[in-house]
């Protein structure tokens, strides 16, 4: 078993382990390698290793040996109840396959063939992808929390699982503290990250296995299994003919879901669920809870300036994909919530989910027009607000405000680039060799903007007027904002119908030497709502927006999942100075 010894305290300071994971290279001769194997409990792992070196090595091996391992790999992943004992052997050889994919890492183009793609899309590896991918989500669904670090090495026969076990354990548990106490990461993990380090190890290896690109023949057997697998409920799941697909619990996995969405790689796997598991999404969008899954995603939206931009499009894309269903976007107006702590501008007592959603968007919108400027995160917060326009219901106040005020903004911001453009213009003319600013380019994404934004208003008018006073008291006290569009070639159409019922309530509340007080407005206008003339509003086509993941998406998920390992994974260190898949600034 080896001459030297050594304690679990002793580890973070020993000068071998030190040496081993330095940055200095260590010459195979190095009398240092007898002196690092010569400790107890290295004796089995030793024999294994030099093994599969040697295997490896050898010509004739055929790739077997590699096969084998990662074979083995996946048969340590625990297809059953954690005890103590396993917990650190299933989070090795979870982190192992990690590791054995992570020549990603290294190239700048996107890996499609690799020794360790083929042992994943074909061979023995192949019939564990179902058992493989259920037990990731259900390391996810658990987060369990690692075992005290001298909770079970060397436990004695009478306790259970014998010397032998507790040796294994032992090394496993060993090499783990070495690397939590003293050892290097790429970025310090999370508090939640570290004290459920298999949780955060499966999700991050379910991800990567998920995004792996299709082999020439067979489509990824990982991503089918995600987009496939049904709720243990569904009692026709059984017979489904989908290759790889499995059950699941949907509650469990729903109630973990919604309590991790402060980590991107938790929103990320949700992003992929919504949109590639029907099953997943017909029950969410069925669930009458869903301000549990709702309101952390609109908290990223609102500490947009702490998120990175990823994270940020990914809780948006999701939002977007809740907002394609009619159910949902009537269901969010009917849960009232009390006291948002979180939401800072404005002490927000009691407001619905739906007025809440329009403001975060509203405000992720205002965040990106002075700062980001991205004309992709625009379009989506845009297309969010349009599919729900038409169901838009009691809207909170502030909601209409912020409605109105959005749309003031954009009129300052569209006069401001048309004087720009003016006052260029008349330069040029004087100067004929000066070059002539773009800005018909900027006129014409801001024109958009308050295109949408007009259409939006358009259609919570058209479909729901009735149902909401406080967005038409917003439109009648900010009336003079839309003058300027009337006669606009780009907005005339839309124009016709806000101009209509601004006319109608502006002729009930406009007395002279009439001082009527704001309740008094809203009470006038519930009562001409009824007496609306609705066959003069002109029809336009519903407003829906359906989200479409882009050619190759791989080109953008590859990268993104790596970074969320480069910067999540626990216990795993990488050069940054090799990395060639992103930059680190883009993290």
């Amino acid at each position: 078993m080896g001459a030297a010894s050594s304690s679990i305290r002793d580890l973070p300071e020993n000068e071998y382990l030190k040496k081993l994971s330095g940055r200095e290279a260590i010459s195979e001769n190095d009398p240092f390698w007898n002196q690092l194997l010569s400790f107890k409990n290295f004796g089995g792992p030793q024999k294994n290793y030099l093994h599969f070196l040697y295997c490896t090595k050898s010509g004739s091996s055929n790739d077997a040996p590699g096969l084998d391992m990662c074979n083995e790999c996946l048969r340590c992943s625990p297809f059953g109840v954690f005890l103590d004992i396993t917990y650190s052997i299933s989070l090795e050889a979870v982190t192992t396959l990690v590791v054995f994919l992570s020549c990603q890492l290294f190239h700048k183009e996107i890996l499609r063939k690799s020794i360790i793609h083929k042992y994943l899309m074909h061979g023995r590896c192949l019939s564990y992808t179902s058992r493989l991918v259920k037990t990731l989500l259900y390391n996810f669904i658990r987060q369990e929390r690692s075992p005290p670090p001298s909770s079970h090495v060397f436990q004695p026969e009478s306790e259970g699982g014998g010397l032998l076990y507790g040796i294994a354990s032992g090394v496993a548990t060993g090499l783990w503290t070495v690397f939590t106490l003293g050892g290097v990461g790429s970025k310090r993990a999370s508090q939640q990250e570290e004290s459920s380090p298999l949780a955060n190890q499966s999700l991050l290896l379910l991800l990567i296995l998920v995004n792996l690109t299709d082999a020439a023949d067979t489509p990824n057997p990982y991503k089918q299994s995600v987009v496939s697998f049904k709720n243990t409920q569904d009692s026709t799941a059984l017979s489904s003919p989908t290759p790889h697909a499995f059950q699941i619990n949907f509650n469990s996995l729903y109630t973990t879901l919604c309590e991790q969405q402060n980590s991107d790689h938790a929103t990320l796997l949700l992003y992929t669920l919504l949109h590639q598991n029907s099953n997943v999404r017909t029950y969410m969008l069925a669930r009458t809870d869903m301000e549990n899954l709702v309101l952390p995603i609109l908290e990223i939206l609102y500490h947009v300036e702490e998120r990175n931009s990823h994270h940020v499009y990914m809780a948006l894309i999701i939002l977007l994909i809740l907002t394609e269903d009619d159910g949902f976007n009537q269901s969010i107006h009917e849960v009232i919530l009390k006291n948002i702590t979180w939401y800072s501008e404005r002490v927000l007592t009691e407001i619905s989910l739906g007025s809440l959603l329009i403001l975060v968007v509203i405000r992720t919108i205002q965040y990106n027009m002075t700062r980001t400027r991205d004309k992709y995160l625009h379009t989506n917060c845009l297309a969010a607000l349009a599919n729900m326009s038409a169901q838009f219901r009691s809207l909170h106040q502030y909601a209409a405000q912020r409605i109105i005020s959005l749309f003031s903004l954009l009129s300052k911001k569209h006069n401001k680039v048309l004087e720009q453009a003016t006052q260029s213009l008349r330069s040029s003319l004087s100067a004929a060799d000066s070059p002539l600013p773009d800005y018909a380019q900027d006129l014409n994404v801001i024109e958009e903007v308050i295109r949408m934004m007009l259409e939006i208003i358009n259609s919570c008018l058209t479909n729901s007027l009735h149902h909401n006073p406080n967005l038409v008291y917003a439109l009648l006290y900010k009336r003079d904002l839309f003058e300027q569009f009337r006669s606009h070639p780009s907005f005339q159409d839309i124009m016709q119908n806000i101009d209509l019922v601004i006319s109608f309530f502006s002729s009930r509340i406009d007395h002279p030497g009439a001082a009527l007080s704001v309740e008094r407005v809203l009470e006038i206008i519930k009562q001409g709502a009824v007496a609306l003339p609705k066959a003069r509003l002109r029809k336009f086509p519903e407003l829906k927006f359906k989200y479409v993941e882009e050619e190759q998406p791989e080109e953008f998920f590859i990268p993104y999942v790596w970074s969320l390992v480069y910067n999540s994974a626990v216990a795993l260190y990488w050069n940054p100075q090799d990395i060639q898949l992103f930059t680190r600034d883009s993290d």
